[in-house]
């Protein structure tokens, strides 16, 4: 049987954080259907759908703010 109770620290930093849509507007402070509306335009950030779930890599919303910023 396995323990999945041990870390290996290598992993632990190359794991990938995923936001679901509701915690990316929680941190932008804008209404969820937003971020479905950019998504329709294709202007929102880069998701990936597993399952029924849509995820965005914390890289790819950084990266998506960052091309945004009001100069």
């Amino acid at each position: 049987m396995t323990d999945y109770t041990e870390h290996d620290s290598q992993t632990d930093s190359t794991v990938t954080q995923l936001l679901s849509p509701s915690e990316i507007c929680h941190e932008l402070q804008i209404p969820l259907q937003t971020f479905y509306q950019w998504r329709a335009k294709g202007i929102g950030p880069h998701a990936y759908r597993i399952g029924r779930h849509l995820r965005v890599s914390r890289t790819d919303f950084q990266a998506w703010l960052l091309l945004r910023s009001d100069p």
